[in-house]
């Protein structure tokens, strides 16, 4: 028998890669999306047929956080995260046969700033600001429900890295010298900013805040690890165990990318530039020590456990598909 797997919100680079990686092996892939899809959003009935005798729901809906956290924008990424998680709650709920696993999306960065210690499912401390509290109500959201027959995971990922992840520009940054350091630093507090949560505080100094990290293959290895340990439920945290800071983290791609020099950038640039891309700095700045303790205790053995490896797949891939166009 054929086994039906759902991905909601694939239209973006992990769903994308879930799905061509699902159909090869011979599962049915069912998505939800906003449009052209099997089941729309706002559609209740029909997400519920979809997930109707599923073996397996992954979330990956909501609106980019690589944006500028303007009032509009702030309450689209809480809305697309929230309005999604409990449209799918409410679809189970009414599903004669309820999928018996669902991995809804969340973020490592629902952990605070962390440079003196890793943190881990159990150890972690919860942070403060913007991001931290979307993250929260995200996770508050998918447990809200009772749902007996549904397992549910919050998948806390930390930066995925792939061919088509937020790793593209860095590449192209270092290609032209600019693969320096990211330095933080002080900055104008903008009350509007700081009472919206969004104004990153000067910590890590020297490029030294953490760069938590998790190769894209083991995001998949992960969600097909907790299908097979059931176990697993509740906070996971999905990152390698091996996190760098960011000087390593730049110090590694210049190696793999064959760059012998890179211009670190300090923060009044970053501020400068994040303006003028419609970004954050807190993408950068802000220190991620995340370790998945839970996976490693039940035994997930990672594809990609050390940063370099990992880059030399997707730098080589890039290579390929590049000469193959």
């Amino acid at each position: 028998m054929v086994e039906r797997i759902v991905i909601a919100g694939a239209s973006g680079f992990i769903g994308r890669y879930l799905a061509a990686r699902y159909r090869p092996q011979g599962a049915a892939v069912s998505l939800i999306g906003r449009r052209g899809q099997d089941a729309s959003w706002g559609d209740t009935s029909a997400i519920t047929t979809v997930l109707d005798g599923a073996v397996l729901l992954i979330n990956m809906a909501g609106k980019s956080v690589n944006c500028r956290y303007n009032t509009t924008n702030r309450a689209e990424i809480m809305r697309s995260r929230i309005d999604t998680t409990r449209e799918l709650s409410a679809a189970i709920a009414d599903c004669v046969s309820p999928p018996p696993l669902w991995i809804n999306s969340s973020t490592a960065t629902i952990y605070r700033h962390a440079d003196d210690r890793a943190m881990t499912e159990r150890t972690g401390e919860i942070g403060t600001g913007f991001s931290v509290g979307i993250a929260t109500a995200w996770e508050n959201e998918l447990f809200a429900d009772d749902l007996p027959a549904t397992r549910r995971v919050a998948l806390r990922m930390a930066i995925v890295l792939g061919n088509g992840s937020a790793l593209v520009p860095l590449i192209r940054l270092t290609r032209c010298g600019l693969g320096g350091a990211q330095l933080d630093g002080r900055w104008f507090r903008a009350p509007s900013r700081v009472a919206a949560g969004t104004f990153h505080e000067f910590r890590a100094r020297g490029g030294r805040q953490k760069f938590s990290w998790i190769h894209i293959a083991d995001v998949m290895g992960i969600i097909e690890f907790i299908r097979a340990e059931p176990q697993l439920d509740g906070v996971i945290n999905a990152s390698t165990p091996n996190p760098v800071d960011n000087i390593s983290m730049m110090t590694t791609l210049r190696r793999v990318l064959g760059v012998k020099f890179g211009i670190p950038t300090p923060r009044f640039l970053l501020e400068v530039g994040s303006a003028l891309i419609r970004s954050e700095t807190e993408l950068v700045l802000k220190s991620r020590w995340v370790v998945p303790q839970r996976v490693l205790d039940a035994g997930y053995r990672f594809e990609y456990p050390d940063l370099e490896r990992a880059l030399v797949q997707i730098v080589n891939e890039r290579r390929t598909l590049s000469s193959e166009a």
